[in-house]
Protein backbone atom coordinates (compact mmCIF):
# COMPACT_ATOMS: atom_id res chain seq x y z
CA UNK A 1 0.00 0.00 0.00
CA UNK A 2 2.78 2.61 0.72
CA UNK A 3 4.86 1.64 -2.26
CA UNK A 4 1.23 1.72 -4.48
CA UNK A 5 0.24 5.19 -2.95
CA UNK A 6 3.94 6.27 -3.61
CA UNK A 7 3.90 5.44 -7.08
CA UNK A 8 0.28 6.70 -8.13
CA UNK A 9 0.87 10.21 -6.90
CA UNK A 10 4.65 10.54 -8.03
CA UNK A 11 3.06 9.93 -11.41
CA UNK A 12 -0.11 12.55 -10.68
CA UNK A 13 1.44 15.00 -8.68
CA UNK A 14 1.67 18.05 -11.50
CA UNK A 15 -2.29 17.39 -11.71
CA UNK A 16 -2.75 17.61 -7.69
CA UNK A 17 -0.14 19.74 -6.14
CA UNK A 18 -0.90 23.00 -6.11
CA UNK A 19 -3.71 22.55 -8.85
CA UNK A 20 -5.62 25.47 -8.24
CA UNK A 21 -4.41 29.22 -8.49
CA UNK A 22 -6.05 29.90 -5.18
CA UNK A 23 -3.02 27.55 -3.61
CA UNK A 24 -0.60 29.20 -5.55
CA UNK A 25 -1.91 33.04 -4.03
CA UNK A 26 -2.04 31.25 -0.56
CA UNK A 27 1.20 29.62 -1.13
CA UNK A 28 3.07 33.69 -2.19
CA UNK A 29 1.31 35.23 0.55
CA UNK A 30 2.47 33.24 3.13
CA UNK A 31 6.12 32.79 1.98
CA UNK A 32 5.67 36.95 1.50
CA UNK A 33 4.68 37.45 4.90
CA UNK A 34 7.23 35.40 6.69
CA UNK A 35 10.24 37.13 4.32
CA UNK A 36 8.26 40.15 6.05
CA UNK A 37 8.85 38.75 9.91
CA UNK A 38 12.03 36.98 9.49
CA UNK A 39 13.43 40.49 9.56
CA UNK A 40 11.96 41.71 13.14
CA UNK A 41 11.04 38.75 14.86
CA UNK A 42 12.64 37.19 18.03
CA UNK A 43 11.47 34.01 19.91
CA UNK A 44 10.50 36.20 22.68
CA UNK A 45 7.90 37.32 20.50
CA UNK A 46 6.31 34.31 20.37
CA UNK A 47 6.96 33.57 23.97
CA UNK A 48 9.49 30.48 23.31
CA UNK A 49 11.22 30.12 26.59
CA UNK A 50 15.13 30.96 26.94
CA UNK A 51 15.68 27.14 27.75
CA UNK A 52 14.58 26.21 24.78
CA UNK A 53 16.75 28.76 22.41
CA UNK A 54 19.39 26.28 20.96
CA UNK A 55 20.88 27.50 17.71
CA UNK A 56 21.93 24.50 16.63
CA UNK A 57 18.71 21.96 17.35
CA UNK A 58 16.84 24.93 15.32
CA UNK A 59 19.12 24.75 12.51
CA UNK A 60 18.45 21.02 12.12
CA UNK A 61 14.87 21.56 12.46
CA UNK A 62 14.47 24.23 9.66
CA UNK A 63 16.85 22.16 7.64
CA UNK A 64 14.52 19.29 7.54
CA UNK A 65 11.42 21.21 7.17
CA UNK A 66 12.58 23.09 3.83
CA UNK A 67 13.69 19.50 2.70
CA UNK A 68 9.87 18.86 2.26
CA UNK A 69 9.11 20.99 -1.50
CA UNK A 70 11.89 18.45 -2.55
CA UNK A 71 9.66 15.11 -2.60
CA UNK A 72 6.55 14.08 -4.56
CA UNK A 73 4.91 11.29 -2.33
CA UNK A 74 2.97 12.11 0.56
CA UNK A 75 4.41 9.99 3.22
CA UNK A 76 8.13 11.55 2.28
CA UNK A 77 6.71 14.99 2.87
CA UNK A 78 5.34 14.13 5.92
CA UNK A 79 8.69 12.53 6.98
CA UNK A 80 10.29 15.94 6.22
CA UNK A 81 7.84 17.50 9.02
CA UNK A 82 7.95 14.57 11.46
CA UNK A 83 11.61 14.56 11.51
CA UNK A 84 11.26 18.59 12.11
CA UNK A 85 9.07 18.30 14.72
CA UNK A 86 10.78 15.41 16.92
CA UNK A 87 13.71 17.87 16.87
CA UNK A 88 11.65 20.38 18.34
CA UNK A 89 10.27 17.64 20.82
CA UNK A 90 13.62 16.55 21.57
CA UNK A 91 14.84 20.01 22.51
CA UNK A 92 11.97 20.20 24.50
CA UNK A 93 12.23 16.64 26.79
CA UNK A 94 16.16 17.53 27.14
CA UNK A 95 15.01 21.29 28.14
CA UNK A 96 12.66 20.03 30.53
CA UNK A 97 14.32 17.01 32.37
CA UNK A 98 17.06 19.74 32.57
CA UNK A 99 15.42 21.75 35.11
CA UNK A 100 13.26 19.10 36.49
CA UNK A 101 9.97 20.10 35.40
CA UNK A 102 7.31 17.96 33.78
CA UNK A 103 7.61 16.96 29.82
CA UNK A 104 6.92 19.85 27.74
CA UNK A 105 3.28 20.16 26.30
CA UNK A 106 1.38 22.10 23.52
CA UNK A 107 2.05 24.95 25.11
CA UNK A 108 5.77 25.38 24.69
CA UNK A 109 5.61 22.74 20.93
CA UNK A 110 3.56 25.06 19.35
CA UNK A 111 5.32 28.20 19.61
CA UNK A 112 8.71 26.78 19.21
CA UNK A 113 7.40 25.43 15.81
CA UNK A 114 6.03 28.50 14.74
CA UNK A 115 9.31 30.38 15.01
CA UNK A 116 11.44 27.07 13.65
CA UNK A 117 8.54 27.60 10.57
CA UNK A 118 8.80 31.17 10.20
CA UNK A 119 13.18 30.96 9.85
CA UNK A 120 12.80 28.20 7.60
CA UNK A 121 10.10 29.15 4.83
CA UNK A 122 9.66 26.34 3.28
CA UNK A 123 8.42 26.37 -0.22
CA UNK A 124 4.67 26.26 -1.00
CA UNK A 125 3.75 25.53 2.59
CA UNK A 126 0.20 25.73 2.37
CA UNK A 127 0.12 23.30 -0.83
CA UNK A 128 2.88 20.94 0.92
CA UNK A 129 0.29 20.65 3.91
CA UNK A 130 -2.98 20.49 1.77
CA UNK A 131 -1.13 17.56 -0.38
CA UNK A 132 -0.46 15.48 2.70
CA UNK A 133 -4.06 15.92 4.09
CA UNK A 134 -5.60 15.35 0.79
CA UNK A 135 -3.92 12.20 -0.31
CA UNK A 136 -1.63 10.22 2.62
CA UNK A 137 -3.29 7.56 3.87
CA UNK A 138 -6.04 8.08 6.46
CA UNK A 139 -5.18 5.19 8.61
CA UNK A 140 -1.49 6.41 8.81
CA UNK A 141 -2.75 10.01 9.64
CA UNK A 142 -2.70 8.96 13.70
CA UNK A 143 -1.26 9.42 16.96
CA UNK A 144 2.03 11.28 17.01
CA UNK A 145 1.98 11.87 12.59
CA UNK A 146 -1.56 13.27 13.04
CA UNK A 147 -0.02 15.44 16.21
CA UNK A 148 2.81 16.97 14.25
CA UNK A 149 0.55 17.44 10.90
CA UNK A 150 -2.09 19.02 13.47
CA UNK A 151 0.50 21.38 14.76
CA UNK A 152 2.32 22.97 11.59
CA UNK A 153 -1.20 23.56 10.12
CA UNK A 154 -1.80 25.55 13.25
CA UNK A 155 1.19 27.14 12.95
CA UNK A 156 0.64 28.10 9.42
CA UNK A 157 -2.38 29.79 10.20
CA UNK A 158 -1.02 31.40 12.93
CA UNK A 159 1.42 32.86 10.24
CA UNK A 160 -1.26 34.15 7.62
CA UNK A 161 -2.93 35.43 10.37
CA UNK A 162 -0.33 37.59 12.45
CA UNK A 163 -0.94 40.48 13.70
CA UNK A 164 0.22 42.86 16.65
CA UNK A 165 -1.86 41.20 18.93
CA UNK A 166 -0.13 37.71 18.45
CA UNK A 167 3.45 38.66 18.47
CA UNK A 168 1.64 41.15 21.98
CA UNK A 169 2.99 44.50 20.61
CA UNK A 170 1.56 47.55 19.88
CA UNK A 171 -0.16 47.75 16.70
CA UNK A 172 1.87 50.71 15.69
CA UNK A 173 5.13 49.27 16.20
CA UNK A 174 3.89 46.26 14.62
CA UNK A 175 3.13 48.06 11.51
CA UNK A 176 6.60 50.43 11.77
CA UNK A 177 8.35 46.84 12.27
CA UNK A 178 6.79 45.12 8.37
CA UNK A 179 7.04 48.78 7.20
CA UNK A 180 10.24 48.50 7.62
CA UNK A 181 10.69 45.39 6.59
CA UNK A 182 8.90 46.25 3.32
CA UNK A 183 11.59 48.80 2.62
CA UNK A 184 14.39 46.89 3.55
CA UNK A 185 13.44 43.73 1.42
CA UNK A 186 12.45 46.08 -1.75
CA UNK A 187 15.85 48.12 -1.44
CA UNK A 188 18.11 44.97 -0.75
CA UNK A 189 16.36 43.02 -4.15
CA UNK A 190 17.50 46.77 -6.12
CA UNK A 191 20.72 47.18 -4.68
CA UNK A 192 21.68 43.42 -5.15
CA UNK A 193 20.50 42.29 -8.73
CA UNK A 194 22.30 45.23 -10.54
CA UNK A 195 25.41 44.17 -8.80
CA UNK A 196 24.80 40.48 -9.79
CA UNK A 197 24.96 41.62 -13.50
CA UNK A 198 27.73 43.46 -13.42
CA UNK A 199 29.83 40.92 -11.32
CA UNK A 200 29.02 38.83 -14.64
CA UNK A 201 30.89 41.31 -16.71
CA UNK A 202 33.54 42.34 -14.26
CA UNK A 203 34.65 38.83 -13.15
CA UNK A 204 34.70 37.28 -16.82
CA UNK A 205 37.54 39.56 -16.99
CA UNK A 206 39.60 39.34 -14.01
CA UNK A 207 41.22 36.08 -12.78
CA UNK A 208 39.87 34.67 -9.60
CA UNK A 209 36.31 36.10 -10.25
CA UNK A 210 35.20 32.90 -11.40
CA UNK A 211 32.95 31.72 -8.95
CA UNK A 212 31.31 34.95 -8.61
CA UNK A 213 30.76 35.33 -12.16
CA UNK A 214 29.35 31.92 -12.26
CA UNK A 215 26.84 32.71 -9.21
CA UNK A 216 25.82 35.65 -11.20
CA UNK A 217 25.33 34.16 -14.49
CA UNK A 218 22.36 32.04 -13.37
CA UNK A 219 20.46 34.06 -10.25
CA UNK A 220 17.03 32.16 -11.34
CA UNK A 221 18.49 28.65 -11.76
CA UNK A 222 16.52 27.32 -8.76
CA UNK A 223 13.33 29.48 -8.85
CA UNK A 224 9.68 28.49 -9.58
CA UNK A 225 8.08 30.13 -11.76
CA UNK A 226 5.30 31.29 -8.74
CA UNK A 227 8.17 32.74 -6.59
CA UNK A 228 9.45 35.62 -9.52
CA UNK A 229 7.95 38.83 -9.12
CA UNK A 230 7.27 41.83 -12.15
CA UNK A 231 10.98 43.02 -11.58
CA UNK A 232 12.04 39.50 -11.53
CA UNK A 233 11.13 39.07 -15.06
CA UNK A 234 12.56 42.26 -16.37
CA UNK A 235 15.45 41.06 -15.38
CA UNK A 236 15.18 37.85 -16.51
CA UNK A 237 13.97 39.60 -20.04
CA UNK A 238 16.88 41.51 -20.03
CA UNK A 239 19.83 38.52 -19.40
CA UNK A 240 17.93 36.49 -22.21
CA UNK A 241 18.64 39.60 -24.43
CA UNK A 242 22.28 39.76 -23.39
CA UNK A 243 22.31 35.72 -24.02
CA UNK A 244 20.87 35.74 -27.70
CA UNK A 245 23.07 38.78 -28.73
CA UNK A 246 26.41 36.89 -27.23
CA UNK A 247 25.58 33.75 -28.88
CA UNK A 248 24.41 35.26 -32.39
CA UNK A 249 28.08 37.49 -32.19
CA UNK A 250 29.77 34.35 -30.95
CA UNK A 251 28.25 32.19 -33.99
CA UNK A 252 29.03 34.81 -36.51
CA UNK A 253 32.70 35.02 -34.83
CA UNK A 254 32.78 31.15 -35.03
CA UNK A 255 31.94 31.31 -39.06
CA UNK A 256 34.28 33.83 -40.16
CA UNK A 257 37.28 31.60 -38.56
CA UNK A 258 36.36 28.88 -39.84
CA UNK A 259 36.21 30.29 -43.27
CA UNK A 260 39.22 32.18 -42.77
CA UNK A 261 41.22 28.93 -41.40
CA UNK A 262 39.77 26.98 -44.72
CA UNK A 263 40.92 29.37 -46.58
CA UNK A 264 44.27 29.75 -45.23
CA UNK A 265 44.62 25.48 -45.07
CA UNK A 266 43.75 25.71 -48.67
CA UNK A 267 46.08 28.29 -49.98
CA UNK A 268 49.19 26.39 -48.24
CA UNK A 269 48.36 22.99 -49.30
CA UNK A 270 48.10 24.21 -52.93
CA UNK A 271 51.66 26.11 -52.46
CA UNK A 272 53.36 23.48 -51.00
CA UNK A 273 55.33 21.02 -52.68
CA UNK A 274 54.58 18.20 -50.92
CA UNK A 275 52.00 16.02 -51.48
CA UNK A 276 51.22 15.17 -47.91
CA UNK A 277 47.58 15.58 -46.56
CA UNK A 278 46.55 18.85 -44.89
CA UNK A 279 46.36 17.27 -41.52
CA UNK A 280 49.94 16.54 -41.95
CA UNK A 281 51.16 20.07 -42.90
CA UNK A 282 48.67 21.61 -39.63
CA UNK A 283 50.98 19.31 -37.76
Amino acid sequence: MQGLEKFIMTKLFNRTFASSPEDSKIDSDISEKIRLLQCFIKPNHLDVPRLLRNEASWLLAVKELQKINAYKAPREKLTCIMNCCQVINNLLLNASESVHHAPAGADEFLPALIYITIKANPPQLHSNLKFVQLFRRETKLISEIEYYLTNLISAKTFILNINAHSLSMEEDEFENHMRNAKLAIEQSTTDSRPQMLDSDAVGSRRKGKEIIAEEARYPFLDANPEELTSEDVKILLGTYKQLVNRYTSLSAALRRLSLDENLLLSSSYSLSPRRDPPFRERK
